[in-house]
């Protein structure tokens, strides 16, 4: 069985051992999820995708890959999206990201967003994913006042993905000098990875799976004029 894992910053410091049976992709962009279907895959993991200046993966591709038989899991950062979109298609959502955004707790894509280095690096992030700030920012309020919690919170929310690092919410909520180097340090130590820990019960997930889904019945895959440009792009 071949099983591709696309994922980058979200599995950086994770132990990749136990999972040494699946191929791993770095994130996926527009067209790779379409052409590791045409490539005979017989199940799929979205975990990390690339946006911007790059097109990100489609629905449709993902779409295509369900009704060709083909298993799609998504979690912690694109997959989490994507998954929460598709999965009355077919597509399998794990972790509590996936989750957040499937019941409409959480709506904005750039809540999993950040930057990371390049794959020569090992894609490590060098900003922080805004659902990971969150959960670091509850796991340290205990023992700190309430108007600084909020303070912090209010200011990870503020800055954009792309620059959202420990010193820039600090400095954001309004701590200075020897204070903010303290509480940056505070944070750093108690960091909490929930895309990291999403992704891994993904892989986890997938090495216990048995079998693969039936393409679904109750809809019909409509290979439009777009779809068939996409389908053009992989010749």
């Amino acid at each position: 069985m071949t099983t591709i894992i696309f994922a980058g910053p979200s599995i950086h410091g994770l132990d990749l051992a136990p999972f040494n049976a699946f191929e791993f992709r770095p994130p996926a962009a527009a067209g790779d999820i379409l052409k590791t279907a045409h490539d005979g895959a017989e199940a799929i993991g979205l975990i990390d995708g690339i946006f911007g200046d790059t097109a990100a993966v489609r629905h449709k591709e993902i779409l295509y890959a369900l009704t060709k038989g083909i298993a799609v899991y998504g979690a912690a950062s694109m997959g989490a999206l994507r998954a929460a979109e598709c999965a009355p298609f077919g597509m399998t959502g794990v972790g509590s990201i996936f989750e957040e955004y499937a019941s409409g707790m959480r709506t904005s894509d750039a809540d999993v967003a950040l930057a990371h280095a390049p794959q020569e690096l090992g894609f490590r992030p060098i900003t922080v994913a805004l659902v990971d700030a969150e959960a670091t920012l509850k796991a340290m309020a205990k023992g700190h006042p309430a108007a600084d919690h909020s303070a912090l919170n209010l200011s990870a929310r503020a800055v954009h993905f792309s620059r959202r690092t420990w010193r820039t919410i600090v400095s954001g909520a309004g701590f200075e000098g020897d204070e903010a180097s303290q509480l940056i340090e505070t944070l750093r130590r108690g960091e909490q990875h929930r895309k990291r820990n999403d992704a891994k019960l993904l892989l986890e997930h997938m090495l216990c799976r048995t079998g693969k889904p039936a393409g679904p019945a109750t809809w019909k895959f409509q290979n439009t004029v777009f779809f068939q440009a996409l389908e053009r792009r992989l010749d």
